[in-house]
């Protein structure tokens, strides 16, 4: 099978073990010092095609997806490294669960029923995914549920953890389907009004990853507006139309057609690093992308019942990580796919609202599905 990382391998030998041990309070926060080996808390689904998911709870990151191509090849195509025990000192967000705030929050400030908040910032002055300690980088509490073909990982996250309000109880759920579908169920809630916004962060390459640019991949994304930014990324506050725009996806276009463009908004992203406003029709599942590469054939549709979708092109990876195989990670050789709500929304009144209030539960779906044509 070709594409196969090491990590995979391992998290299918081991995933016997990581099902068969002793249940856990869900909340009971995991301790690194009491664990061996964070290779030895991987864990492996498959399905009846031969897709595999692997995941460490070391930020509920999906560490390998194995997917067949056109020619019944199969590629590993998130970005990432050959053991687990190079995620703490590797790209933070590789395959990672974002939280407690997915995207930027300017000057990691906002208010909250007349009480101002500050959070920790690391990106300039604004607070991005969550903040340095944010939940791509503690570690998850995993259960398998072989019957079901699925992960479940929770995490306690306290009051005024990376500066945020109220103890919030948060379950993310991994599930991988006979029809290649690759399923994210999150669930929070909290004791005290908060902000949340939960999402996923792999970094995509169809053709494999390490296998070059992705700028001959064709993308279509669901939406006919956009959240423009400044400099530093954060959102202006308006919905812009698409229409007569380098943003515009409304038609399958390849990355790199229009990626260069002498555009202020390009300029500000270093390339596509925006927010689109999803179409939706109802509050279930709604298609909100499809990208397709042409070699390998492969196709991945986005589902989502959010608001909103990041469309990140790559521009920060420069060549400096040395993933699976020991393939270097170039400049823009991985897109990022993220559903969410809408950046800085706290700031924004006229975004969807992010507040979670004691008593109400927080839920959202995403949905990887993968083709071949």
């Amino acid at each position: 099978m070709k594409g196969l990382s090491s990590i995979v391998i391992l998290g299918a030998l081991l995933s016997a073990a990581c099902s068969t041990e002793k249940k856990q309070d869900p909340m009971q926060e995991s301790n690194l010092s009491t664990i061996p080996s964070l290779s030895e808390m991987v864990d492996t689904l498959t399905n009846k095609n031969g897709m595999m998911a692997t995941i460490t709870p070391y930020g509920g990151k999906l560490i390998s997806l194995v997917v067949p191509g056109k020619n019944g090849d199969f590629d590993d195509v998130v970005l990432g490294y050959d053991s687990a025990e190079q995620y703490p000192g590797g790209n933070p967000y590789f395959g990672a669960l974002i939280g407690r705030y997915g995207n930027r929050i300017a000057k990691g400030k906002f208010s909250l029923n007349g009480t101002e908040y500050q959070l920790k910032t690391n990106n300039g002055a604004n607070a991005l995914h969550g903040g340095p300690q944010g939940f791509h980088n503690v570690t998850w509490r995993l259960d398998k549920v072989d019957s079901l073909n699925k992960i479940e990982l929770y995490y306690l996250s306290k009051d005024g953890e990376e500066g945020y309000p109220g103890n919030l109880t948060v379950k993310v759920t991994y599930s991988l389907t006979d029809e290649n579908e690759l399923m994210i169920d999150y669930e929070a809630t909290t004791d005290k009004t908060t902000i949340v916004n939960l999402t996923h962060h792999s970094f995509f390459n169809l053709a494999g990853a390490g296998s070059g640019t992705i700028l001959d991949h064709s993308l279509f994304i669901n939406a006919d507006k956009f959240t423009p930014v400044d400099q530093g990324l954060i959102p202006s506050g308006e919905l812009k139309d698409v229409k007569g725009t380098y943003f515009d996806f409304t038609k399958a276009t390849r990355i790199g057609e229009r990626i260069d463009s002498d555009d202020d908004q390009l300029k500000n992203g270093k390339g596509y690093d925006h927010n689109w406003v999803l179409i939706r029709k109802n509050e279930g599942l709604s298609l909100a992308a499809t990208v397709s590469e042409p070699t390998s054939g492969r196709v991945m549709e986005v589902w989502t019942t959010e608001p909103g979708l990041q469309f990140y092109s790559g521009n920060f990876l420069n060549g400096k990580d040395i993933g699976k195989g020991g393939k270097k990670y170039e400049f823009r050789s991985a897109f990022c796919l993220e559903t969410q709500h809408f950046p800085d929304s706290p700031n924004q009144p006229n975004f969807p609202s992010t507040v979670l209030n004691p008593g109400e539960v927080y839920q959202h779906k995403t949905v990887y599905k993968f083709k071949v044509q």
